[in-house]
């Protein structure tokens, strides 16, 4: 009778041929190569099943995932197979969770007591940022970000405090960095650790390592307690996990790994995908099973994934199928900008929802870097779509975008006391909480604003040393030059020279980690959308400067914007916006990719070897894999960059899917390194047509031809669509910034754009 109930019958019913190979072989290493959408958390789960009915004791059974909600899962499926009471006594967990329990009871051994505390990633940066400040060095050489990144790493490679301040190499790239007390940080903030009895998460793995390494016997306990060992995702191990699981499963070599190599995509946290191609070198007499069946997916997906990896050289073959439909084909999206992308996309969800009467949750997009998510949103909320963004925050509730904007604010409103708190040490200029708490003090005492308490402080009773005096007064000057400019600069040049003068742009520059590279992204993001405001808003005025698209227009729009997202949490039926790094593990019906562009998927960033290039594959087959039945995706010819106007080629990986599978309308795209026609294709998406007149208050009417106002001179008669007729009063300026003063019968003086004023020369 079988024991706990399972019935060995479940498995021909449950499982494919392939599946069952792998749950069956129960003994010895064994690896399964785990396609996208191939089922490889019902071979975890029936494996442990597997091993419960023939006896093996769960408390033997170790299995290891990467998050707690795949642990979660795997364990409420276990439990419903084999029962409650032996289901939960599996050791099934995160890598962390289970390391930080096997501390618990031996961390003795180490000098831990069996309370110690754990600090996450916030109590890390703090402890690093006072460290920092207590040596009195200079912030801006010690971005506390790329110090705990640094340190980090460091950890996961298992390099200790001293080994790190022995290695002339790291002290070298530290020295050439210019940040030569990184290793006295770390020693400092390892000391304060073991002082307060703490570990980070880096540190669970370290210690464990240190314990099973130093301690042979209590190595010796966990080789004989977990006689099976399971990893979910194998491919995402570092080298301190890597490490581990070696040692632990050195005495029975029953060790079963699970994953695909072809969705590595986590190399820039250390994880190292050779752990995966190299296990047969581990493991010489392993067993491999191959799970090639795709339950998830239409053929046409899986084949457009198949031909996108088949590139990667660095990799275990296999080929993917489905017994699916064969589907539509890949829909595709050109658009000539990124914000014509963000309303192709948002017009394309809003046709497919209407015609196939589909919840907005069927729909996800999918994007390679944060800072894209402002067209996508911006077309959405045009539309009234509503969406959702997964694993961040929604565009302008960013915090360096929201650090931009009070100043943006402040400068607008020197009585936004919100503004003035956030902006005023951000970055950090010395005017510390005291100061603040005096001013605040002031303000509330005399019933005015801290604005003019600030710029009164001696009239207000306020007493301040005269350094920080100094300080306050150089940051009033400041947010007074940049009102000073509001009337002369247009939206774009003005927030720019405040995201260069304010110090904000400068210092995520410094915190040279993956963080802060994102963070500068997404400010160079918003620089562009208000370089598209207000280059739009001189055109929609036919060039009238005085209705261009003002900072304070600008800021208008953002506000009407941001109030959408004091919505309830509680609806889920909104659009999933999102990194495709944080799409990893999910799936959509209904998926769109943007952004195809060269130098930005692939990144700029990754395509300096091969290896970075591969990754960079890795990541468009696990986007493409997220799709259960239909996948678009869309590039934009053009796209601002710190705003300037900059044309896209499109990505390298749009070659590598065969025509056969997308549906390109056609137009002509010239790429210059094929110097002819690629997709010979246009835009899969059209919008409905509408009947739009041409309003004219001039009665110029639709027979209104404007002129080559090149040869514009002063004193010349035009004519204006909406102002009618005029007189050149000046002429200044060159090329795209030629201006013109016109006095208009009736209107007035008005000053031009000339490139986007549409001005017929009639004398």
């Amino acid at each position: 009778m079988p024991k706990f109930g399972f019935i060995v019958r479940d498995f021909l019913k449950d499982l494919n041929n392939d599946q069952l190979k792998a749950v069956d072989v129960t003994e010895g290493p064994v690896m399964v190569i785990a396609g996208a959408g191939s089922g490889k958390t019902r071979v975890l789960t029936y494996r442990i099943a597997n091993l419960l009915q023939k006896g093996v004791d769960p408390f033997n059974i170790l299995s290891l995932t990467f998050t707690n909600k795949a642990a979660k899962e795997m364990k409420e499926r276990v439990m419903q197979l084999v029962g409650d009471h032996e289901g939960r006594n599996v050791w099934m967990g995160t890598f962390h969770s289970v390391f930080a329990k096997i501390l618990r009871i031996e961390g003795k051994h180490l000098g831990y007591p069996s309370n110690f505390s754990i600090y996450d990633s916030d109590d890390s940066k703090k402890l690093i940022r006072s460290i920092i400040s207590e040596k009195s060095l200079d912030t801006k050489v010690y971005p506390y970000s790329y110090v705990a990144n640094r340190i980090s790493m460091a950890k996961s490679s298992l390099v200790s405090p001293e080994a790190y301040a022995a290695n002339a190499e790291i002290i070298t790239a530290d020295e050439s960095a210019r940040k030569p007390e990184i290793k006295n940080i770390y020693n400092t903030y390892s000391n304060r650790l073991r002082r307060a009895d703490a570990m980070d998460f880096d540190d669970l793995l370290f210690n464990t390592y240190l314990l099973f390494s130093k301690f042979a016997e209590v190595l010796l306990k966990y080789q004989r307690k977990f006689k099976y060992i399971m990893v979910d995702e194998y491919q995402d191990t570092n080298h301190a996990q890597y490490l581990i699981l070696k040692k632990l499963a050195a005495n029975t070599e029953n060790i079963c790994v699970v994953g695909d190599d072809a969705q590595s995509i986590y190399g820039f946290r250390g994880a190292n995908i050779t752990n995966m191609l190299n296990f047969k070198h581990d493991y010489p007499d392993y067993k491999l099973f191959k799970l090639e069946q795709n339950y998830r997916s239409t053929k046409n997906i899986v084949e457009a994934a198949n031909h996108i990896i088949s590139y990667n050289k660095d990799q275990i073959k296999k080929k993917v199928w489905t017994n699916n439909d064969k589907g539509s084909l890949l829909g595709f999206i050109h658009a000539s900008s990124d914000n014509e992308e963000g309303n192709l996309v948002a017009n394309s969800v809003f046709e497919l929802k209407m015609n196939n009467q589909l919840p907005n949750s069927d729909f996800a997009v999918l994007y390679r870097t944060n800072a894209q998510s402002r067209s996508m949103e911006e077309g959405f909320r045009k539309l009234n779509i509503p969406y959702k963004i997964y694993g961040g925050t929604s565009f302008y509730n960013r915090k360096e975008i929201k650090d931009l904007l009070a100043y943006f604010r402040l400068a607008i409103n020197h009585n936004d006391e919100d503004s003035l708190q956030r902006s005023i040490n951000t970055p950090a200029r010395g005017i510390g909480k005291t100061t603040m708490e005096k001013i605040t003090v002031a303000a509330s005492e005399h019933d005015v604003n801290m604005w003019e308490v600030l710029n009164n402080l001696e009239k207000y009773g306020v007493n301040l040393n005269s350094g920080a005096t100094t300080k306050i007064t150089n940051f009033s000057t400041m947010i007074k030059s940049f009102a000073a400019e509001m009337k002369k600069k247009d939206a774009y040049e003005l927030a720019r020279h405040i995201a260069i003068s304010s110090g904000i742009l400068k210092m995520y520059r410094e915190e040279d980690t993956p963080e802060g590279i994102s963070r500068v992204e997404n400010i160079e993001e918003a620089l562009n959308g208000i370089k598209e405001f207000s280059e739009k808003g001189a055109e929609a005025n036919e060039g009238d400067l005085e209705h261009q698209g003002t900072l304070e227009e600008f800021m208008q729009d953002v506000a009407l914007l941001t109030n959408q997202d004091n919505e309830d949490e509680e609806d889920k039926d909104k659009v999933t916006l999102m990194t495709i790094h944080s799409a990893k593990g999910l799936e959509f019906p209904y998926v769109f990719v943007v952004g195809l562009e060269e130098n930005l998927f692939p990144s700029i960033q990754s395509i300096a070897t091969r290896s970075e290039l591969e990754e960079e594959r890795r990541l468009f087959y696990v986007a493409i894999t997220r799709a259960e039945k239909h996948l678009t995706l869309s590039f934009a010819e053009s796209r601002y960059r710190w705003g300037q106007f900059t044309i896209t080629e499109p990505s390298r990986f749009l070659d590598e899917i065969d025509d056969s599978l997308i549906d390109r309308p056609k137009k002509t795209i010239l790429r210059p390194d094929k110097g002819g026609d690629l997709f010979g294709n246009e835009a899969a998406v059209v919008l409905p047509k509408r009947n739009l007149k041409p309003v004219s208050s001039s009665g110029a009417g639709k027979s209104f031809e404007a002129s080559d106002t090149g040869g514009l001179q002063t004193g010349m008669k035009v004519e204006h669509p909406k102002f009618g007729k005029g007189k050149v009063m000046v002429v200044e300026g060159n090329g795209p910034n030629k201006k013109a003063t016109v006095f208009f019968n009736g209107v007035g003086q008005k000053s031009l754009l000339l490139r986007f004023a549409k001005l017929k020369i009639i004398g």
